[in-house]
């Protein structure tokens, strides 16, 4: 049988950071008494009238517009009717065949479409725990309903569990940055549907995807399409057929459940929402929506790899603009050091140190200078001072500041420069630790480290732990 690939697709719902609801003016609140933030307009009293909220299509401008989107120069609300406790009007306010947002991009995923919608109310299910006049039930909360969403639909681009949660990730920092959500998974904030089929190898046929929902975490949605995915491959190796189907996964025991097959999805029947005019954004709101996005975090992104910068490294600092400030200052002064040496103390070292020093606020808070960090770096890279002693240089100047080298000096830190006294050390050291001679000649490499460690604790750190190394295979 032909290898199987990965095919999915994410749709993402994120919540709006709007003082007030999409079509009412109630208040956006969570954690609040239940009910409390409610009026005639989202409980579905008759005879009333939605108004759209203006600063939620300005957000839903930005997110179109960071995420290279085509604006609709007119766009349309729809009734999308079902009936369901959490819906007191029997249909969702929402976007269909003209969404505000058309095709855009992020990183190499392609995005299908952007749109506005209102969120449903929150359903509380009250179990063996909580009965009510003997029976089980099921509460509404109607502070959520009416809450602005925009919905972010993905092509069927991602090739993996890991590459989704990642991409979903860069996706959550891009909006965070814009400003226009706090995207806080915990709180519901940002959600995450993934769609999940396989296909042979190669194929340009998409297969039959089954869709899991509401994913709260991203190590919950990489488990969960890995769960998804091996359950299919087993299917389809069996035999079997994939069955189109909504699933939730468990992350306790990791189990797959079905919520709902094919033959009972809904037929939605869209239709104009006849209550409200279309949506045309003015120049004026387009070009405000233009000149608040910041530089975002995929343009950061590409902007460190051509520095030379690691994926893993760049994304870090991506993820907080303060820092990435921080770095852009440091290469900026950095004389002798390489960005992806300055990106590395800056991400890993310095980020190490101030957690063992709980220093909060991050590098940018700290006491440790661009400048200072830059030269910290560029010492190490010239071999003027071996890794661990700048480590124990980085320690001083996060307790107490300061420059670098002259911590260096005061501290007698410096690389050792005679090699002749460095050889005498490891010769020794190896006539302390015979066992650990014999292992490495006997084909344990890892063994070494013992008498690279018994060199370092000998040089204070002052040894080039490369050096040593060269000196005891010579010896050898």
């Amino acid at each position: 049988m032909a290898e199987l690939e990965p095919v999915i697709g994410l749709e993402i719902h994120v919540q709006l950071a709007t003082k007030t609801k999409m079509f009412c003016g109630c208040e956006l609140s969570f954690g609040d008494e239940p009910n409390v933030h409610t009026c005639p307009v989202c409980l579905a009293h008759p005879g009333v009238l939605p108004v759209p909220n203006e600063q939620a299509i300005r957000y839903a401008l930005q997110i179109g517009m960071a995420l290279g989107c085509e604006i609709a120069p007119r766009s349309i609300f729809h009734r999308k009717n079902y009936f369901y406790p959490d819906s007191p009007k029997a249909y969702q306010i929402s976007q269909y065949d003209i969404p505000i947002c058309g095709a855009g991009r992020l990183g190499e995923v392609r995005i299908h479409r952007a749109h506005l919608e209102e969120d449903a109310a929150k359903m509380i299910h009250v179990g063996e725990s909580g009965r009510i006049h003997g029976s089980g039930a099921s509460l509404v909360d109607f502070n959520r309903g009416g809450t602005p969403l925009v919905e972010i639909v993905t092509e069927p681009d991602l090739r993996g569990a890991a590459e989704a949660a990642n991409w979903a990730r860069l996706l959550r920092e891009t909006v965070r940055q814009l400003g226009v959500s706090d995207v806080n998974m915990e709180e519901g904030s940002l959600r995450i549907d993934a769609n999940v089929s396989v296909r042979p190898a190669g194929s340009e046929e998409l297969g039959t995807k089954t869709e899991l929902k509401n994913m709260n975490s991203f190590r919950y949605l990489q488990r969960g399409v890995e769960a998804e995915l091996v359950r299919q491959r087993e299917l389809i190796e069996a035999g079997g057929t994939v069955e189109q189907e909504t699933l939730h996964f468990d992350p306790t025991s990791g189990n797959l459940t079905s919520l709902r097959s094919k033959e009972e999805a809904h037929d939605y029947r869209y239709f104009p929402e006849p209550d409200l005019v279309p949506l045309a954004p003015t120049e004026e709101m387009l070009r405000e929506a233009r000149e608040a996005l910041p530089e975002l975090p995929a343009t950061r992104i590409a902007r460190y790899e051509e520095m030379g910068i690691a994926d893993n490294v760049a994304l870090s600092l991506a993820a907080d603009p303060e820092t990435a400030d921080y770095f852009e200052r440091a290469v900026a002064a950095a004389d002798g050091a390489e960005p992806k040496v300055v990106g590395n103390w800056v991400t890993g070292e310095l980020a190490a140190a101030l957690r063992l020093a709980e220093v909060e606020g991050g590098a940018a808070a700290s006491k440790v200078s661009p400048e200072n960090i830059a030269a910290l770096a560029a010492l190490v890279q010239a071999k003027k001072i071996s890794h661990g002693s700048g480590k124990a240089v980085l320690a001083t100047m996060v307790a107490e500041g300061g420059d670098p080298e002259t911590i260096v000096e005061r501290e007698g830190l410096a690389q050792m420069s005679d090699s002749g006294e460095l050889e005498a050390i490891v010769e020794q050291a190896m006539a302390d630790n015979p066992g650990a001679v014999e292992k490495i000649r006997a084909g344990n490499p890892k063994a070494i480290g013992a008498i690279v460690g018994v060199v370092m604790r000998e040089t204070k750190g002052r040894a080039d732990g490369g050096e040593v190394n060269r000196i005891i295979q010579e010896k050898l």
